[in-house]
């Protein structure tokens, strides 16, 4: 079977949608739909039922392809508003899953609120869940309607993770694998994260996994702790983790709160092999973010675990050549991905004039 051998990315095809938001993890669903996760922003005005809100948290439905996507409010959604200055709640909607007709939805955590506080940085995750594809959602304990815990009561009693060792696990992403998770074959669902929030432990990513259908059990969590071989050992205890990949060193910002190296990891059918888009925070020497272009790299493995092996680099990521445009969050939708292997479209944030905006375009593979 072929493997990729290399990427360029195709700047003509760029495709900014307007409105705002920002990170957009993906998740291909039961319906043949796209489940794309806003944070922080009021999305497209011209999607039916716009209120013109700020979100804090908001999944939305995308249909169509990448030159032409079609938008739809997923109304089931309970609503998590930006609020005052206080900032109450802050969950982001990071890491989602479908696994057959259940959607399940990682909501990361800060300590405390980024503003005015010094120190702030995400702790931890709380997980939601749709039993029918987003129609209804639940906390993790079956519960409903879902509760949006003030920063006083979050603990490992109402979050999937919480104040892990090192603050590893509370940027989680999802392994990708075809739609509603079809591909995959050993029952397992596989979880992504950096392993800390400073400098050569951001840079690390680790890994998690449970069975698909123990996901809202924190017990079934296994995290990956080194291999025998070609086989991964697994342990109960996230003390025993250990990275997966590390990353370049210099890409973590300092100042406001620590976020680089979240990657967006997805089987690719075509080549039989896993492929992970990973960015580092471009930031000045005192640890200002967005102070200079991102970091922006490609993997690929034959596991979920390993070994990766790097098949693009760019030490300066500028999409269009606009160093104004700060690219960053890399996302790669599975939906989205050719039949034939040889392109797949890359969705990316941009932080261009203080708003966050959906922007993607194609990727051209060389296979060998």
């Amino acid at each position: 079977m072929s493997h990729i051998q290399s990427l360029r990315r195709l700047s003509e095809t760029t495709a900014r949608t307007g409105g705002t938001g920002d990170n957009w993890h993906a998740t291909w669903t039961a319906d043949d739909r796209q489940l794309v996760a806003l944070c922080d922003g009021a999305a497209w005005p011209e999607v039916a039922g716009h209120t013109g809100l700020y979100y804090n948290t908001r999944p939305f439905l995308l249909d169509g392809d990448p030159r032409a996507p079609r938008f739809t409010q997923l109304s089931g959604f309970p609503a998590l508003l930006c609020e005052d200055e206080v900032r109450t709640n802050r969950y982001y909607g990071f890491g989602i899953l479908a696994v057959g007709e259940r959607i399940y939805h990682y909501l990361s955590t800060p300590n405390r609120p980024f503003m005015p506080e010094p120190g702030a940085r995400f702790v931890g995750a709380k997980l939601v869940w749709s039993p029918e594809g987003g129609r209804t959602w639940h906390n993790q304990d079956g519960t409903t309607p879902v509760r949006w815990e003030a920063w006083e009561e979050r603990s490992l009693d109402n979050m999937i993770f919480f104040q892990e060792p090192g603050e590893a696990f509370a940027l989680i992403t999802c392994l990708q694998m075809g739609q509603a998770y079809r591909a995959n074959r050993d029952g397992y669902a596989y979880l992504y994260a950096p392993n800390g929030n400073v400098e050569g432990a951001m840079n690390q990513i680790v890994l998690a996994r449970a069975p698909v259908d123990g996901l809202l059990e924190r017990k079934a969590y296994e995290f990956y702790s080194g291999a025998r071989g070609s086989e991964a050992v697994w342990s109960g205890d996230v003390a025993d983790r250990e990275p997966v990949l590390t990353c370049p060193a210099g890409w973590v910002n300092t100042r406001v709160h620590p976020y680089a190296w979240h990657p967006s990891v997805v089987w690719y059918p075509a080549t039989g092999e896993y492929l992970m888009a990973n960015w580092g925070m471009g930031c000045s020497p005192d640890g200002v973010w967005f102070a200079k272009p991102s970091y922006l790299g490609f993997w690929t493995a034959p596991q979920p675990w390993g070994p990766w092996t790097q098949v693009h680099e760019e030490t300066a990521w500028l999409p269009t050549g606009d160093a104004a445009g700060r690219a960053y969050q890399p996302q790669i939708p599975a939906r989205w991905l050719a039949a034939d292997g040889r392109s797949f479209e890359l969705v990316f944030t941009e932080f261009r004039d203080g708003l966050y905006c959906y922007n993607h375009q194609r990727v051209e593979v060389t296979l060998a």
